[in-house]
């Protein structure tokens, strides 16, 4: 999936909480964040600490990858 905006990952992150069947207190503390940094990661915010949306992501089980414009690699 393509990344855009803040709110793609929002989405991502809501949708494998989900498939856990996990309410966002006990997704927030098994990934070891606040419930108020989970919530507002779920819910776009812009300016959030990188290094903690990354480590929700890597204990989701969700990959991040970079690519340059035009690379499908």
């Amino acid at each position: 999936m393509e990344i855009f905006k803040t709110g793609d990952i929002s989405s991502l992150i809501k949708k494998r909480r989900k498939s856990l069947n996990l309410t966002q207190a006990n997704c927030a503390a098994f990934c070891g964040v606040g419930i108020r940094f989970f919530s507002e990661l779920e819910n776009g915010k812009q300016s959030l600490h990188l290094g903690k949306v990354l480590q929700v992501l890597q204990t989701l089980g969700l990959k991040l990858h970079i690519n340059e414009n035009g690379s499908d690699k």
